[in-house]
């Protein structure tokens, strides 16, 4: 456990049940007691009870509280312990913020945040915040002179809690919730529960570098609630992951929402015209170091503005305990990697290039997107016939690609992949046929070009222009899509969820 601070802790009977309650944080003006669920607000010396607390929505985290740890923050390592739980809903789902208790007696939060986690400690914006819903989408605002571009903008409400407190939002009731993220890898959420609203900002962390100690015994963890009867054909459906909040029936293919949780009212939707995954669902790999799982697939169909010719790729959903989710992305063009970012790419003033920690990517493709078929798990509220707006950018160090629905923006960054890199991560040798694409390769040089090359590639560029200015008809777009497909996977994008 984290070394205590000098701040002195204060202890007092529970009114409800009279079991010790106790307060580390001079800060914490909140906390559920762990015997009888009533929440107690300290008032000085006092503690009354305003009411009890809901059952928390079980997301089977590896995280508990007094669970410790270490995290790098202004250059110095610091320890914390976790003493308090939130758990939130919105209309994408739920997720969990922890209360950290930081060794200087300041208090910090631990959130999930689409499928990985970030560390956020509270701000002063430095100025007076406008309401919620003045933050459109997409677009940019300046926090205390940096940029941000607002990622997610909606209500939210508090579903449950457990322990110490800094803040409790009445429970049940929505509020306005806003995120925003920068080209450095940013995240700042702004949280309207309160008045004024309080601000958070952090970065992206993995639990293996957080040298967590205190987590919750993987082989206690009991798993007898996390399986169900579908509640379209009756079938059992077992979730494997902590994290899932949407998955499919193995019998019938019926999307099932788990946004009320296994132990509540289960919403299905039917599926047909099904696609066969390359990749089994439950295959092992390893890709860029990592050992992966494929845990979901979905395919997708786009459609570029004013053109009628529709092109369809492939996701495979990848899992690992300690990494979170990744992107392994089938299309015509190529395989490509791509995992969420926690900030957000600059975009330019005409939205042809954006720029993410400190490297411009050009715009290749901009099409309109669609969902229509899912197999597996899910850490977000997949929907057939879900639609975004995409845009998909490239430089000689990788792919970005946009993703934006109605309140939110979802960026993904990564890289292209061979077949034969694919085929030989999840040992799909036997099938190296099926996997191989046109594999375009990056955008860079070639090195060690000589001259003639050089004045042979002029003279063969020559040619095909003047074929192509001979043949060419009617005016059309600046640039056409002839492979079709995407770079970056959907993710639920803000709110930490």
């Amino acid at each position: 456990m984290a070394t205590s601070p000098t701040q002195r802790s204060y202890r007092a009977p529970c009114p409800g049940c009279g079991a010790p309650v106790e307060f580390r944080s001079a800060q914490s003006t909140h906390a559920v007691c762990g015997y009888c669920q009533s929440t107690v607000v300290r008032q000085g010396e006092v503690l009354s009870r305003i009411g009890k607390m809901a059952e928390l929505f079980d997301d089977h985290s590896p995280l508990q509280l007094m669970a410790s740890g270490r995290v790098q923050l202004d250059g110095k390592e610091q320890p914390f312990t976790l003493i308090g739980r939130l758990q939130f809903k919105n209309e994408a789902g739920t997720w969990t913020e922890w209360i950290a208790f930081l060794e200087d007696g300041t208090m910090a939060s631990l959130g999930e945040d689409n499928g990985a986690y970030v560390f956020t400690r509270p701000i002063d914006p430095g100025r007076e915040l406008p309401e919620a819903a003045r933050f459109r989408v997409g677009s940019t605002t300046a926090i205390n002179g940096k940029p941000y571009s607002v990622a997610f903008s909606g209500q939210a409400s508090l579903i449950s809690a457990q322990g110490e407190l800094p803040k409790l939002p009445p429970l049940g009731e929505p509020f306005g919730m806003v995120e925003l993220r920068s080209s450095d890898g940013e995240v700042l959420s702004i949280d309207y529960s309160r008045q004024p609203p309080q601000v958070e900002r952090g970065r992206a962390v993995l639990l293996e570098d957080l040298q967590l100690q205190g987590l919750k015994d993987e082989s206690a963890k009991d798993e007898k609630g996390r399986q169900f009867n579908c509640p379209h054909c009756g079938a059992p459906v077992q979730v494997q992951l902590a994290s899932t909040k949407s998955l499919t029936c193995g019998s019938c293919a019926s999307i099932i929402s788990l946004d009320s949780g296994v132990g509540g009212e289960l919403r299905s939707a039917e599926q047909d015209e099904p696609v066969q995954p390359l990749i089994a669902l439950g295959t092992k790999g390893q890709l860029k170091g990592v050992h992966w799982q494929v845990v979901g697939f979905q395919h997708r169909m786009g459609v570029e503005p004013g053109d009628d010719e529709h092109f369809g790729w492939n996701e495979y959903l990848l899992y690992n305990q300690k990494r979170g989710f990744a992107f392994l992305v089938d299309a015509e063009d190529g395989w490509s990697f791509v995992r969420p970012t926690t900030g957000a790419p600059q975009l330019s003033g005409n939205g042809r290039s954006a720029t993410y920690m400190g490297t411009k990517y050009d715009l290749k493709y901009n099409y309109e997107a669609e969902t229509t078929y899912v197999l597996g798990e899910f850490y977000w509220q997949v929907t057939r016939g879900q639609k975004t707006s995409n845009r998909d950018f490239a430089s000689s160090k990788g792919l970005l690609s946009m993703e934006q629905g109605a309140n939110e923006v979802t960026w993904s960054s990564g890289d292209k992949l061979s077949a034969d890199t694919v085929a030989k991560a999840f040992g799909l040798e036997n099938k190296k046929d099926l996997l191989q694409r046109d594999d375009v390769g990056p955008f860079v040089a070639a090195k060690g070009a000589g001259c003639g090359t050089v004045i042979l590639i002029a003279v063969i560029l020559l040619i095909v222009l003047i074929i192509l200015s001979d043949c060419s008809g009617s005016s059309g777009s600046s640039y056409s899509r002839s492979s079709g497909g995407s770079w970056g996977g959907y993710s639920s994008g803000g709110s930490h969820k």
